[in-house]
Order: structure tokens, then sequence, then C-alpha cells
């Protein structure tokens, strides 16, 4: 042989000798072996890497290490290893000078391994100057150097023992001095370098351990054991969390995703462009009418053709691939790991059944089954780690794809996809995605382990596998039938949980009219039938679920069974012997895993399916036009804004709703926008903002733009925060703001003063005090062009007036600038220098107040009928004498003149709310933020769940568990019988009874695999229905204050994620801790029987996972809690971003919501992280344990080869094999159980929050036509927000006689909606008590009393569904009523005007009506309720005077006889009342009232009366 000469001179050194080797007691390889594959393959190795880590490296820069003691040691290390080699090959060099025979092997392995020595040194210094702390690749390759090495090591022992005559001292003295260098080699290989220079980590004041933990502590994920030890010591908290790596935040990832989606639109787009407008070019020559005629036919055969969808899976395939193929190359090596196993079972049984052979071969497989497994292991979490990483991108880059697409979504592709549908593609299906990626390799990786486990199967049995086979392919239509089915359900649960999350989350954004109205219960049912639906879904997907278990089960055992039927079938011969049945068992189990996996992985990938589909329908929605508003740059034109020929529409698909506009507005002029409801004055603004769509014309708007929308979007942040909203804070600018906007008393009432955390929608501030913050916002932003959306209407008069003189008039803060104001009230235009008039869509009159005054138009007409009583106003007597107007009973504003007693008064006010700042900043707090809860689990919590399903159910179901086990663990214990039966003639007698029973065996567990399937799935369905109506019913029956104090992403949350938790992913996992523990239980039983020395072992192991998992689930449940708490603030800012984004587009603000959104993202996942990482330090840790066992099984079946059968070890060792899987899956399910169960204990978190009190009463207190007369009396009244804050109003002693019209007045914020609320008892009183027609409410139920008193409240609410539910949610009322409550609400011609009349679809918060329209609705319900009392909450003021005239008429006539209070600020409304209230300050306490009777026909008398009674000298 070529190899024997190149060892040996003369060819007498072999190359391999097997009674050398094998068939010895004690065995060696031979030196030829040793000298040239020992030395060649690290050599080999490191050459072959080489290249790609060098690739690798040079595009992975990480910086540059300085010189360090450890680099300074590997290079020494590296060059005294290369010397070595040298000094070897001259020494051979020496030897053949002196005439000796010297083998080319010794000439050639030293000068190979000399030159991988001198690369193994170069690369250490190139991994030093691209910031490598630790390489992998090296210390693979010393420690494959290493083990080769101690072959060699133990040899030159045992010939310098046995032949001291052959030694070479030279040789042997370099060798022993090589093998030191290498084992100091690995020792330092395994050390960690410092970090790179200007590394990020170096600034990070909490940086994550990974990237300069060592090659062996990422590989056995030892880094994260120091957060583990600090939860196991005390729950882990927020400040425990490692900062995200930089690969993994959303800064990194998300631009990638966005990248190339938007390259794959422009593809299409580019396609598509092609197809229709690029015909071919015709013939030179040709005329151009044949040109013509050819691109019309072009574009009559292509555009019927269906374009091509860009793909959002490409997209996402180019941005994830490069580092989840990755984990293919880890799957590839596992699975060809996995049959190594069954193998050595093999190998074991034939060592036990054959008495020569040496014993040293039985420890030689135990070892070996021990350290395949281990690499198996460490491969395997590997490979888990790369995909949970991805997946965690993977949502990352999705949820920021869809916040970045909703800030520049259409307002028509808006209304199509509503805030719960969005909040749904960010929770549910953004987690779907991540799911999969950790299963998506099964669908490669599966096949080819069935093929392998058949490949091995027909060495083993022969053609008789083809019977499995059939079974195989038989359960393929069936799991094919049972995937279109999931896929069916799981689109008509999305969308069930759609409508659910939709309804809930604009239940929860107008909760408050439900309580007004008493509409809990019906909306309570409208999300219980929904709810149903998505039960009656998830029960059919339970049957299904079913079945698809019992084939998943059932599967390997029938392909068993029909394999070894047809095996001991088609010849006598064929005896099953330990060997064949149990090295095919161990194949089986190995088949089970694939075949249960494969449905599964296709079942969650027609889920992403329908959810792919969802979200790139999302990310394709129609855009705002970039360019339908041009921005000139300064300079230039004297105009500041002008539109031309402009036709705007809010979608392309509907008619224009702005037509023929043609307006040029110069610089630093006031405009005003004067109009009826709905004749587009806010579309007007929403076209220059450009939030319209724009058919026709140019607009253009120079300079910066500020925003004030109608209803005011206030955030969940501090006041000051609202106010500065993201710019340079400038102390002396933000107090000119908040004086000339009459917020500064607001600040010392307030109990943290500017630093007051304001809550959701502004819920802790009145109507009038929001929308001073929004337009506090626009002013100190400072801006060149201002678009005021009607912000005056929520301030009273002289606030009104206060806030036009000071910041929107010739002498306020916005003197300089544009300003666009939409305006209600009559009193600011004269002092407009342009006033425009629109009627329905269209500018019909332009000039100044004087010109269309002398025009004589239409104008000039409404003027003359609606402006006497302001202009009567105006000329009121004012007092002479300085004053301090409260605003609000709030802020000294400046009337007239700016005193000096005014300013001193400003800067005093000043010094006390910087006193309250730092005193107060944590009673500011309004918001209760989601706390993690700390600890284990109460068992309260699974007794709870467990009492949701019925204790009967889980009783049955833990017996169909116990009994499938039983089943199980006898059907292989017979197999074992079977195999050890004797053989006669040739052939196993008892063959055909033992097929008999071991069949009937797998039939009954098929039976009890359908019965734990069915009653775990349906008891989780009973649970889920249970849990989630008693949660509604406990929301529902909380007060007021618990939803300003609780963020509604909070709720939306609980009802979507945390019941999707419930619904589909409790059932699944408890089904599966049953099985793990059954299994486990199983195995350790079986194993003790077979080999009892095992006992010895296994309490140590017992005691040692017993502590691995203890330690594990202290931190993991706690991670998984701040997972959950910090998951909510992403949908809180989202849906909050989804309500304001036009404010955000018009200041520009876009980039800073972006950088918070990833923010909370990032931090989300500063949560995740550890948690995964846990889980794989676990598993690793867990593996090794079932390793153990593993290795002792096999162990002590080899030390007890002489009284053990064949049968009983195949036994033990197979069930062995499938204990390590089986314990990891065991803690993994039941850390899972119990961080999953979380949701239970959130879901139940609202069953002990404050309730309300009791809806109605058994029998009702009152009878049903109750109140007749409508009278209330009102004693000693108080009522507060909050425990801890003083009274809100107090000492309330009013009559009101039945049938009275009482107006109530005072600034805004004063206290007059409070009494609304105590009337209506939101509100509990402190003090006092409200008696109706003598019966005192604090009596009655609460529904008894809401449902019998009416109120049109100041914020009109509606919800998405159509105008007759809105207007009638229980059906009590015929359409003809209907019809008759919308022709007094002035309202019947545009709703006749409508395609669906009645049936039209409202959009989420009503979006598609204007303002007024939404008040003139709400006014329509109060007229169909037609109750004795009626209560108008500023129920006019975002109409206009002529509208609100007719509305007054209208009350007068329909609600004659009734009590009517009304809150307003235009004193017209209430002139002809019969008596008033209002507020007298500043002087008595806050909230108290004075009543004053006058004759309605002398309304100057009344007027002076009423506004020195309130301290307010000037109205206009």
């Amino acid at each position: 042989m070529g190899l024997d000469r190149f060892c040996s001179p003369n060819s007498s050194e072999p190359f391999w000798d097997w009674n050398r080797s094998w068939n010895t007691s004690n065995p060696d390889l031979t030196p030829c072996f040793q000298s040239t594959v020992l030395v060649w393959v690290p050599c080999l190795y490191l050459w072959l890497c080489a290249p790609f880590y060098l690739m690798y490296m040079r595009s992975h820069n990480r910086g540059y290490i300085c010189m360090s003691h450890l680099n300074k040691a590997k290079t020494a290390v590296g060059f005294l290893l290369w010397i070595i080699c040298w000094l070897d090959v001259f020494y051979s060099f020496w030897e053949r000078s002196h005439s000796r025979n010297v083998a080319a092997v010794h000439l050639v392995s030293p000068t190979l391994l000399g030159l991988t020595m001198l690369l193994a040194t170069l690369l250490v210094q190139y991994e030093r100057m691209k910031g490598v702390q630790s390489s992998g690749i090296m210390l693979i390759f010393w420690l494959l150097a290493l083990l080769c090495a101690s072959v060699t090591f133990r040899s030159k022992i045992l010939q310098a023992q046995d032949q001291p005559e052959a030694v070479s001292g030279w040789r042997y003295t370099t060798f022993y001095v090589y093998y030191a260098l290498l084992l100091l080699a690995l020792v330092l290989s395994c050390l960690s370098d410092q970090m790179p220079l200007f590394s990020q980590a170096v600034k990070d004041p909490n940086p994550c351990p990974e990237p300069g933990a060592s090659f062996l502590s990422r590989i056995t994920f030892w880094w994260i054991s120091g957060m583990m030890l600090s939860g196991y010591k005390r729950p882990l908290e927020e400040k425990d969390l490692w900062s995200l790596n930089p690969e993994d935040r959303s800064h990194c990832v998300v631009p990638q995703l966005l990248r190339r989606w938007t390259a794959e639109c422009h593809k299409v787009k580019r396609t598509e462009e092609k197809m229709l407008y690029s015909p071919k070019q015709p013939p030179h020559g040709e005329n151009k009418e044949v040109r013509a005629v050819e691109e019309s036919e072009i574009l009559i055969v292509k555009s019927p053709k269906k374009s091509r969808e860009p793909s959002l899976l490409w997209a996402l395939c180019l941005t994830f691939a490069p580092h989840f193929l990755v984990s293919c190359l880890y799957k590839l090596i596992q699975d060809i790991l996995m049959f190594v196993g069954p193998e050595i079972l093999r190998l074991l049984i034939l060592f036990v059944n054959d008495p020569d052979a040496p014993s040293w071969q039985g420890y030689f497989y135990a070892a070996l089954l021990f350290v395949c497994t281990c690499v198996q292991s460490l491969i395997l979490q590997r490979y888990f780690h790369v995909c949970f990483v991805s997946g965690m991108r993977l949502r990352t880059a999705v949820i920021g794809a869809i916040y970045r697409k909703a800030l520049v979504i259409s307002s028509a592709a808006r209304r199509s996809s509503t805030v719960g549908e969005i909040v749904n593609l960010m929770s549910v299906d953004a987690q779907r995605f991540m799911d999969l990626v950790t299963y998506i390799n099964m669908i490669w990786s599966a096949p080819l382990q069935v093929v392998l486990a058949l490949y091995f199967l027909w060495e083993n049995l022969g053609p008789s596998v083809l019977a499995g086979v059939a079974v195989m392919i038989l359960m393929v239509p069936i799991n094919a039938v049972i995937a279109m089915k999931t896929k069916t359900y799981q689109v008509a649960q999305m969308k069930n949980k759609d409508s659910r999350i939709k309804l809930m989350n604009e239940m929860l954004n107008g909760i408050k009219v439900l309580k007004l109205y008493a509409w809990e219960m019906a909306f309570k049912e409208k999300v219980s039938q929904i709810r149903e639906n998505e039960l009656k879904v998830l029960k059919k997907a339970a049957y299904l679920g079913a079945v698809s278990t019992f084939t998943w089960v059932c599967a390997p055992f029938l392909v068993a069974l029909s394999t070894f039927s047809v095996y001991v079938l088609i010849d006598d011969q064929n005896v099953l012997d330990a060997e064949k049945a149990f090295v095919s068992l161990a194949l089986f189990n190995i088949l089970r895993f694939p075949l249960n996996m494969l449905p599964m992985v296709i079942s969650s990938m027609v889920q992403a399916s329908v959810s792919l589909k969802r979200l790139r329908v999302f990310l394709s929605h129609e855009e705002l036009q970039e360019d339908s508003v041009e921005r000139p740059a300064a300079g230039g034109s004297p105009y500041s804004i002008s539109i031309e020929d402009g036709v705007f529409s809010w979608s392309r698909s509907e008619s224009p709703t702005l037509k023929r506009l043609n307006v040029r507005i110069p610089e630093g002029s006031l405009v005003a926008v004067v109009g009826h409801v709905g004749s587009g004055k806010s579309s007007l603004l929403s076209a220059l903002l450009g939030e319209m769509d724009k058919m026709e014309g140019s607009v253009s708007v120079k300079g910066s733009v500020a925003y004030v929308p109608q209803q005011a979007w206030i955030l969940n942040a501090t006041l000051k925060n609202n106010i500065v909203f993201g710019q340079k804070r400038k102390e002396a600018w933000y107090h000119r703001v908040v004086e000339a906007c009459a917020l500064h008393q607001d600040l010392e009432i307030l109990p943290a003063g500017d630093e007051t955390e304001i809550g959701e929608k502004g819920v802790n501030l009145s109507g009038g005090q929001k929308q001073r913050v929004s337009l506090a916002r626009a002013v100190y932003c400072d801006r060149s062009v201002y678009l005021l959306d009607d912000p005056l209407s929520a301030v009273d008069a002289h606030v009104g007036k206060h806030i036009f003189d000071h910041v929107i008039g010739p002498q306020g803060l916005l003197k300089d600038k544009t300003r666009i104001l939409v305006t209600h009230g009559l009193s600011y235009l004269p002092q407009a220098h342009l006033v425009l008039v629109m009627v329905d869509g269209e500018i019909t009159e332009v000039g100044s107040y004087q010109q269309l005054k002398e025009k004589e138009g239409a104008f000039a007409e409404f003027l003359r009928m609606y402006a006497a009583n302001e202009q009567s106003e105006e000329t009121e007597p004012v007092p002479n004498s300085p004053t301090k107007p409260m605003e609000n009973g709030v802020g000294p504003g400046f009337t007239g003149s700016q005193s000096a007693s005014n300013v001193s008064k400003g800067s005093v006010s000043e010094q006390n709310v910087e006193q309250k700042n730092s005193k107060n900043a944590e009673a500011g707090k309004t918001t209760d933020a989601d706390k993690a809860l700390t600890g284990r689990v109460k068992l309260s919590v699974f007794f709870s769940y467990l009492k949701a399903i019925g204790v009967l159910l889980s009783i049955i179901s833990l017996l169909f568990f116990l009994s499938h086990n039983l089943l199980s663990l006898f059907a292989n214990y017979w197999l074992s019988l079977w195999t050890d039966d004797p053989v006669v003639n040739g052939t196993q007698p008892n063959r055909l009874m033992r097929l008999g029973v071991y069949g009937a065996l797998g039939v009954s567990q098929g039976v009890a695999v359908c019965g734990y399937s069915l009653s775990v799935s349906i008891g989780g369905i009973l649970a889920s229905r249970f849990l989630h109506q008693s949660m509604l019913f406990d929301v529902l029956r909380s007060p007021m204050s618990f939803f300003e104090r609780t963020p509604s992403g909070n709720l939306v949350n609980r009802f979507a994620k945390e019941m999707d938790t419930i619904d589909s992913v409790i059932p699944m996992i408890l089904k599966m801790f049953m099985g793990s523990l059954f299994n486990v239980v199983g195995s350790c039983i079986i194993i003790l029987v077979a080999t009892p020395m095992v006992a010895l072992i296994i309490p140590f192991l017992g005691v040692l996972y017993f502590f691995v998992q203890r330690f594990y689930v202290a931190s993991s449940r706690q991670l998984k809690r701040l997972e959950s708490v910090s998951r909510s603030p992403i949908y809180t800012h989202f849906s909050e971003t989804l309500l304001g984004t036009s404010v955000i587009r018009a200041f520009g603000e876009q980039e800073r919501f972006i950088h918070e959104s990833d923010q909370r993202v990032d931090h989300n996942q500063k949560a995740y992280y550890p948690g995964i990482v846990a889980n794989r330090w676990l598993a690793v840790r867990l593996e090794f344990v079932g390793n153990c066992i593993v290795s002792f099984a096999a162990l002590f079946a080899v030390l007890a080869r002489e009284s053990l059968s064949p049968g009983i070890m195949g036994l033990s060792i197979s069930y062995a094999l499938q204990l390590t899987a089986s314990l990891t899956w065991l803690v993994r399910m039941s850390s899972d159980v119990e961080t999953n169960i979380v949701a239970v204990e959130r879901v139940k978190e609202y069953s002990d929050t404050e309730k309300e009190a009791e809806w109605r009463h058994e029998p009702p207190t009152v009878p049903p036509d109750w109140p007749t007369e409508g009278c209330i009396r009102i004693t000693n009244f108080g009522l507060r927000y909050r425990s801890d804050l003083d009274l809100a109003i107090r000492n309330i002693n009013v009559d009101i006689s039945g049938g009275e019209k009482v107006g109530i007045v005072g600034r805004t914020g004063a206290g007059k909606s409070s009494l609304t609320l105590g009337l209506f008892r939101i509100i509990e009183p402190a003090e006092g008590n409200i008696f109706i027609d003598g019966v005192d409410i604090a009596k009655l139920g609460l529904h008894e009393l809401r449902s019998r008193i009416t109120i049109i409240p100041q914020d009109p609410v509606l919800f998405s569904g159509t105008l007759r539910m809105n207007l009638d949610p229980f059906d009590s009322y015929s359409d003809e009523d209907i019809w008759k409550a919308l022709e007094f609400s002035h309202l019947k011609s545009f709703v006749s005007g409508l395609p669906d009349k009645l049936g039209h679809e409202c959009s989420e918060g009503g979006e598609n009506l204007s303002l007024g329209q939404r008040q003139l609705l709400c006014l329509a319900r109060a007229l169909l309720r037609k109750t004795k009392v009626l209560v108008l909450d500023e129920a006019t003021a975002a109409i206009d005077m002529e509208t609100d005239d007719l509305i007054q008429t209208t009350i007068r006539s329909q609600f004659e006889g009734c009590t009517v209070l009304t809150i307003a600020h235009r004193l017209n409304t209430i002139m002809d009342y019969t008596r008033y209230r209002s507020t007298r300050l500043p002087v008595p306490p806050l909230g108290q009232y004075v009543l004053v009777g006058c004759d309605s026909s002398s309304a100057r008398q009344l007027m002076f009366c009423l506004c020195s009674r309130t301290a307010i000298w000037r109205w206009f």
C-alpha cells in the first residue's frame, strides 16, 4: 500500500491493523495512522475553515483590541508550537544527512503541522485586530489537536513501557513539549480577551455580557448565570435587565426590512408600468395611428389581468435569511447525530449477545453515547438560540414596520383598518411569525429525518418497512385536510378576534358614555356574541385537534405495528429479536418527532400565512400623497398659503369633499373660517396639512406648521411634556405661553404643577383645559403657520376673549404668524384680516369682515340675525378696578391692561408652582403602570383555572392521561417479552398471540389519546369562556376612576394577548406537560426495573434536576412577567399615536414618535431575550442530566450483561434515549405552565379592584315610569375625584322644580360637569344627597338611575357600527321613532342623503362624521329616550350659532315639561331659561354654587347680575 510505504521505508508499519486496534483487550492505533490521520485531521479542519473565517471577520469588524497579556501568551504559545514542528523537520533532515532511513511522513506531517501552527498564530493576531474576544473556530482546532495528540501520548507511554529500546529521545521530548503547549493553548483559548476600543458596551451602564463571553460560555449559556443567580435570590426587577445587543435593536433591524419591502414594492410597480405602458416599438416608418392603436390594445388586453402583489415573504427572507441559514447548518448536524443513538444501541445489544467481546468495547460504546448525546445537545440548543433570536428580530421588524406605516397611511385606508385590527397585527400576528421561525426548519428537516429513519429501518427489517411507509403515506391526506380546515378556522378566528378587540377598544375609549347611558349590558352582549362565535370556532378546532393528536400519537405506533406484523407474517423464519425490535423502536421514536411536528409546523405555517396576508394588505395600503402640499422656500411669494383650483376628497373612490378652492393668504395675516356644521371647515385645514387626497389643483404652504385639532389630542405624559412636545426647553418662553393660554393658575391647583401626569386622552383635565394645553403646545413650538380648528369652542366666553387677545389676535403672541382660525364665535371676526365663508365644501365668500358686511350676502344676513347678543355683551360696562379673573377657578389671566399687580402675582404663582413641583412629583401620577407581580404564582391561580374548567372534567382528563401512559408502558414491556421468546425450529411459536395483544394495546392507546385531547381542549374552552366573561363583567363594573388610572393599553393587552394565551396556549401546554410528566415517570420505572443499579445515581441526578429546575423557574417566571408588563406600553403608545397621527404629522414629529415606539419595543425585548436564553441555559443543563442517565443505563447494562436479557436491556436503553428529551420538555412545559398561567393571574387581577354600586336592585326600588315630575333637590352636596384630593364641589343646596329650565355657567374646570357626574353617580358623593322626585338616588341601582335620566355629553362619542345601533343599541324603538328624532335634531336630510340611510356604517369613533354632526346624533339619542330629566353638557359647543338656535328651539318644544339642566359657554343658549347657576369666585372655596333667579325678559339685567356674581367683568 502507498500509505504503508509513506509511513516506513520498507512498508513494515501497516496503516491499519484490526487485531491491534479492535480485537484485543488492550487496543492501540498503528504508528502510521497516528502520524498521518491524527496529525492531518486538525490541520485540514483549520485550512478549510480559515478562508470563510477570514471573510466573516472582515465583514464583521467589531473594533481593535489592544495587545493584552492573554493575547501575548496565545501568540507566544503559537510561535513555540511552530518552532517545535520545525525542530522535528530539521531533526529528520539531520537523520537523513547521517544516512538513516527516515520515512516521508516524518518530513511531511511536521511541515504541515508547522504551517498550520503559523496560520493559527496569524489568525490570533487578525482576531485581535478585528475585535474578536473569543474564537470558537480556534478553540475547536486546539481541542481537536489535543484529542488527536492524546491518543499518540498514550501510545508513546505504552511503547516506552513495552519497547524501551525503540524510543527516540529527541522525538519523545519534542512531542511531550508539543503536547504541553497544546494543553496550554486550549486553556488560553477558553478565556475571553478584553473589550475592543470604542465599544458600545463601554458606554452602556448595563451591557449584555454575551458579546464579551468566551466561546465555551456562549455554547453552554454560562454567561446568563449571573442573572439566574440574582433571580433565585430575589425577584428580578427592570434594573437587572441588560441592554439589547446592537444588532437586535429596532434602529438596526427595522430599516433593513423596510428597505427590502420598499424595493419589492418598487419592483412590482415598475413591472406593472412596463406591462401597461411599454408596448413593443413598431417597425421604423410605421405611422403614429398604428402606434396609438397598438398601445390601446396593450392597455385593453393587459388591464384585466390581476396585478402581482409585492411579496412580503420575500422581503422577510432577504432580511433575515443570512442569520437564519446558520440554524439550518446546526439542524443538519443535529439530525445526523440523532441516528447515532439507535446505532450505538444496536452495537450494545450485539455486545451483550457476544460473550467473547472484550469489556472495553462496552465502556467505549457507553462513553461514545455520552459524548454524542452531549454534542447533539449543544448543537440543538445553539440551533434553537439562533431561531429564537431570528424570531425576536422578526417581531421587532414587523412591529416597527406597522408603526411606521400607521403614521403615513391615508385617511381612506385608515378607515379600513381600525385600531383594534392594527393592535392585533402588532400583538397576535407578529407573535405568530416569531413562533413559526422556531420550527420552520422542520419543513425540510422532518422529511430528512423520516428518510434517514426509513433507511436504517430498511437495513434492520428489510422490505417489511414498506408497510410502515404505506401507513405514513395514508396519513398525508388526513393531515392535509386537517391543515386546510385549520386555515379556515384560523381566518374565522382572527376575524372574530379583530372584531372583539376593535369593539373593546371603542368601549374603553367611550366608557364614560356607556356608563352615562347605562349601555354596559348592551355592549357586553355584543362582545359576548362575538366571543361565542370565536369559541364556536375554537370548539371546532378542538375536535379537529383531537383527530390531529390521534394521528400524531398513533402514527408511529401504527407504523411500528404494521412493520412488525408484515415482518413476522411474511416469513415464519423472521424472528423478532431484541436487536431488531428495540433498534426499530428507537428509530420509530425518532420518527415520532418529525411526524408529530410536521402537522404542527404546517398548522403554524397556515396561521402565519393568514397573518402574512393581513400584514401585507396593511403594509400595501395607500399612503398620504407626499407631494400634495408644496413647501416653497422662505422669501419669494408674499403669500404664506395659496390654493389654486383645489379639489380634495377623503378617498379617491368618493366624491370630492372640497371643490373649486381658490384662496391666497398673505404672510402674518389672521384668517377666520366660518360656516355651518359639515360645510368643510375642518376638511380645509386637513387639505392644508396634506391629510386629504388632492384630486386637482395645487396647494402651497410656506414655512413650518402647527395644528390645533377640534378635539384636543393629549398625550399620557406630564403637562409640561404635553406643551413642550419634544422641543428644546426655553423657560422664559414656556412661562409666557402658559400665561397667555390662561394655564398658570391650573398649575397651582394640579397636585404636582406642570409635572402632573395627564391620563390617557386627558381624562383628568376638563374639556377647556385640554384645548388650552393643545393650543399652548402649538404656541410653544413657534411655527410659521398656525391652523386652529375651533380651539375656543371648549372654553367659556371670557377665557376665549383672553386667549384671543393674548395668543391669536392682533396683539397676541402669534401676531406675526399666519393664523387660520376656524370659529363659530362671531365676535372675533372684526379683528380678522380675512374671513372665508364655507358652504358645502366651497368657499362662497372671501373678504374682510367689513367687506362681507357691506356685500349684503348670505354672511351679512346671518350676522344680522345672530350678532346682536354678542355685540350687546361687548358694550357691557366694565368696572375700573383691576381684578384677577379666574378661569377654571384657575389661573391669573390678563383682562385689559397688564398691571404691575398682575405681573407680581404671576411671579408669585411661578414660585408656588416650582415649590409644588418639587414637593408633589409623586402626587402627580395619574395612571397606574402595569406592575409585575413577584414570587411564585399562587396556587389559588391554578385552582381558579381548574375550577373554571370543572373538577369532573379535570379528573376525567387525568384518568385518560394515566391510562394512555400505562398502556404505552405495557405495550413496550410486552414487546420486550416477545423478543425474549425462545426460538423453536427457527420461529417463535407465540408470535400471533404476541402480535394481537400488541395491536390491541395500540388501539386502546389511540382511544385514550382522543379522550384526553378532547377533554383538555373542551376544558380549556370552558375556562376561557368563564374567565373572559368574568373579566368583561369586572371591567364594566369598575368605576370611572379605574379607567382614568388604568391605561387602555393594559386593558386591551388583557383582552387580546392574555386571552389569546388562555384560548390557545395554556390547553396545549397542559397537554404537553401531562404527557411529559407521565413519560418521565414511566421511563424512570422501566430503567429502574431493568437496571436496578441506576437507583444509586437517579436520586443524585433527581436532586440536581430539581435544583436546576427551581433555579430556572424563579428567574424565568419573573422575566415572563416583566416581558408581559413591558408589552402593554407598546400598545398604549400605539393606540395613542393612531388617535393623533394628524397632529404628529403636522408638527413633523414622526421621527420622535418612531424613536419612542422603538424604545418601547426594545424595552420589551430586553425582558424577552434573557427569557429565551434562560430556556437554553436550562436545556443544556437538563440534557446533561438526561445524557448522564442514558450513559449510566448503558454503563450498568454493560456491567450486568451476564444477568441481563437482551430484550430488557434494549427496552431500558431505548427508554433512556427518550428520557433526555422528555426531561427537558417536562421542565420547559412546567415552566411554561407557570409562566403562561400568569395570563390567568393578570385576567383575574381586575376581580379584586374597586367596583361600582349594583346596577339593578331586585325587586326594583322605583316604579317603571319614575321620575314623573323631574323635581331635583340637592342638599349639602359635595364630591371629590379621589380619596386623597380635596372636595371638587361642596355645599351645594339647590331645589329645582319639575319642568324648570336651569342654566349652569362658570369658567371651564370650575366644576360644572362635576355636578352632572354626581347626578349620574359616575362619582359617588363625599357628602350630602340628591333627591329626584323625592327618591334618594344613592339608594337606587345605577342602571335604574342612569336609564331614567338623559345627558348629551361634552364629548360626542360614536361607536363603529350603523347609525341605528348608535342611536338605539337595545333595539327598543321603531324606525319611525328614530326618523322623528333625526328630524328634530336636524339630521334627517343628511341621513336621507346617505346611500344606506340608517344602515350607514360609522367608522371608529365616528370619524367619517364632523364633530357637529356627532353632537347632533347625541341630541337624537336624547330625543329618543325623552326622559323627565335632561342634562346638556356643552352640547352645542362644536356647532354654529344658527344650528344652536335650531337645537334650542327643538329642546324647548320637545322637552316641554321636562327638567333641563344646561351647561353652556354661550349666554344666548340659556338666555330664556328660568334660572341660572354660576360659580362664585375667587374668594369662596372652589366649586361652590349660587342660584340666581331672574325674569327671562330682562336679559341685560340678568347678564349684569350674573357677571357681577361670578366676578366676570368682561365677556367680550
